[in-house]
C-alpha cells in the first residue's frame, strides 16, 4: 500500500514499510536482512506530517554491542548503554519492529520515541 509517505528515493536507500496509520523507514545495515535483523534505526512518519524515530534492538544486540565495547574501551569500557529513542524488542526482524511501531502508536508516540522536526 502506497500512502505517499515516502519519496520514490527513499525506496533505494531504506527498507519501507507502509501501514494505513504510518509508514516505517528502517536503516538496514549492508549484511541486514528484514527477517533477522537485531539493531536497525527507523523512522515512522504519520500522515499529518509528523515523524518519530527509533532504535531498535535486541536484547542480543545490546549484549553483543557492550561485549564489544568492554574490549574496545568505548563509553567506559561497556559499563553502560544509553539511548534515548531505544526500543528493544523481544526478537529479531523487521516485522517485530513493525508490531512495536503499531503498538507505540496506539498508546502515544510521545515518550517512547524521539520526535523528529
Amino acid at each position: 500500500m502506497d500512502n505517499n509517505l515516502v519519496d520514490l528515493v527513499e525506496y533505494d536507500i531504506y527498507h519501507v514499510v507502509a501501514e494505513p496509520e504510518f509508514t516505517a523507514l528502517f536503516m538496514l545495515g549492508a549484511d541486514d536482512l528484514a527477517e533477522t535483523v537485531e539493531d536497525a534505526d527507523a523512522e515512522m512518519r504519520l500522515p499529518d506530517g509528523t515523524r518519530w524515530s527509533a532504535s531498535f534492538m535486541t536484547a542480543g544486540a545490546i549484549d553483543t554491542v557492550m561485549n564489544r565495547w568492554s574490549e574496545t574501551g568505548e563509553h567506559g569500557g561497556g559499563v553502560f548503554f544509553a539511548c534515548s529513542d531505544l526500543v528493544i524488542i523481544p526478537k529479531a526482524g523487521v516485522a517485530a519492529m513493525v508490531e512495536a511501531f503499531r503498538v507505540i502508536l496506539a498508546e502515544g508516540p510521545q515518550g517512547t520515541l524521539g520526535k523528529l522536526e
